[in-house]
């Protein structure tokens, strides 16, 4: 309800118009209470109508200045708000300053009116009672001014997020602790000083004494009541809609926006968690980018290193590892024969097959080399058993690749001692395998391109996968490009291709 009014304020040409107009009047018939609850206007005597009609024709007055200029000061500062269009950074400054402009225009008007009612005590001789009513009457200004600026403030709050799209929200108006003060001073300050000046006005009799302080007390606890009321829940709304949209970044949910409703400092924690959020999402779009890129293990390892690495101190280890090494068959004459683009999307899915595979098996893709790619086994996360973890994924591509009849591939996989770790400087790094396994299961892999399973694994790595060895035969010893020595293999012994596959086919 109250924001729907703030709204319906802020659209309407005389928004501000009617802040002036409930201000000035409502601080004026307060006063004027509490002077004739007080017995002081009584005390005027025989000036009673001269004084009344004195201070009605300023009032008259002041309803029309007053209004006109706050009409002026809406023009100026919300044109962008009922254009529906967001505002310059020059608009933004002038709307967050409309608060303060609001209340001194409030005390511009009451000032003159203290002057003038001071200057009517002195001029119809009632000057017993001029101390009691320039308190009063300065009270009731201050009061004015107070609910001013915080009515005005309100009203601007529909705005505030699209202030804070422009400038820093810590360009606020004014601070939480100010806004408490002024409460304060409304709720219990101001009333109290009035009781004070109604209980130590030495001319009012004792009737007129209890009178007064009673209606102001009685005022001062009601409107104490609402004023702490609205505080507390300015302050504890914001904060429940911070613990709940903490709670879910916590969770790891990252679509979570809250809006800037304050100029004060709950209206910077509110962006300071939206800025917040927005960093959190670039890093995780970067570490996707990152985990794309060199793969889950690798970017964890070099987020968990930091940035401490230099030329130096470059982590690597020897390890033994499994790795296994994937190429198509035929690639150079497909790719002559078919348009890039095709070729690019068949590779890709081809890739797409081997990550998977090697990922659920929890090893590592360390690098795609054109239509061919590397997968390693023990680096840099070790495994119970490399080799048998290896050889599953060997028979999952090669399964995949078959059933879905695109491409033609052969897989070779060794295992053995290698270095496994960071290449390159402190400004590029790259983690790597570098060892005879590697070139090993490469060669292995040109080899297999001519067997009819399409997979052939050094006899390392089936002595080490001792529980996979009965799905596995010898095929011979094969002389690697390169090698000095031949290279014992084996393949696996279920006589592929099943026939629900058909026959291997060379080229799509």
């Amino acid at each position: 309800m109250i924001d729907r009014l703030a709204r319906l304020a802020l659209r309407s040409p005389v928004g501000f118009t009617g802040i002036a107009i409930i201000c000035g009047l409502g601080g004026f018939f307060v006063v004027m209470i509490e002077l004739w609850l007080t017995g002081v206007l009584q005390r005027t005597g025989s000036s009673l109508y001269k004084v009344l009609g004195f201070t009605f024709g300023y009032v008259a007055i002041g309803i029309v200045i007053g209004p006109f200029v706050a009409w002026r000061m809406q023009q100026r500062g919300l044109t962008w708000w009922r254009a529906r269009r967001p505002p310059t950074k020059g608009e933004a400054r002038r709307a967050l300053r409309l608060p303060l402009k609001m209340a001194t225009l409030s005390a511009a008007l009451w000032i003159p009116g203290t002057i003038l009612e001071a200057a009517l005590a002195i001029a119809f001789d009632y000057t017993d009672v001029l101390f009691t009513t320039m308190q009063l009457i300065l009270a009731g200004g201050l009061a004015s001014c107070a609910f001013a600026y915080l009515a005005t403030d309100r009203v601007l709050r529909p705005a505030v997020p699209a202030l804070a799209s422009v400038i820093p929200v810590r360009d606020r108006s004014l601070s939480a602790l100010a806004r408490v003060g002024i409460t304060w001073a409304l709720a219990s300050g101001l009333p109290i000083l009035s009781v004070i000046l109604v209980l130590t006005d030495r001319a009012a009799t004792p009737n007129d004494k209890l009178r007064g302080a009673l209606v102001i007390c009685a005022g001062a606890i009601l409107f104490g009541f609402i004023a702490t009321l609205a505080l507390a829940k300015s302050v504890a709304v914001p904060l429940r809609q911070l613990e709940q949209a903490i709670g879910r970044i916590t969770a790891g949910d990252l679509d979570v926006s809250v809006p800037v409703e304050f100029t004060s400092e709950v209206g910077v924690l509110q962006a300071s968690v939206n800025d917040m959020t927005e960093s959190l999402r670039e890093r995780e779009r970067l570490r996707n980018v990152f985990d794309r890129h060199v793969g889950i293990d690798v970017a964890e390892r070099a987020l968990a290193a930091g940035s401490s690495l230099n030329e130096s101190t470059l982590t690597g280890e020897l390890c033994v590892v499994t790795a296994l090494f994937v190429d198509i068959v035929g690639s150079t004459e497909l790719a002559h024969k078919i348009p890039p683009h095709v070729f690019v999307e068949k590779i890709n899915r081809l890739l797409a097959t081997v990550v998977d595979a090697t990922e659920d098996n929890c090893g590592l893709v360390n690098k795609f080399e054109g239509d061919a790619a590397l997968c390693i086994f023990g680096a840099p996360i070790q495994l119970e058993n490399d080799a048998e973890a290896a050889l599953k994924t060997a028979l999952r591509i090669r399964d995949e690749v078959l059933a879905t009849g695109e491409l033609d591939i052969g897989i070779g996989l060794s295992r053995g001692t290698v270095f496994a770790g960071d290449v390159g400087s402190a400004k590029r790094l790259e983690f790597t395998v570098i060892g005879d396994p590697v070139n090993e299961a490469a060669r292995l892999t040109e080899a297999a391109k001519g067997v009819r399973q399409r997979i052939l694994a050094s006899e390392s790595v089936i002595d080490a996968a001792p529980s996979m060895r009965t799905r596995w035969m010898p095929y011979q010893a094969i002389q690697l490009r390169g090698r000095p020595v031949e290279t014992k293999t084996w393949t696996d012994k279920r006589g592929y291709p099943p026939a629900r596959y058909g026959t291997w086919s060379k080229v799509p």
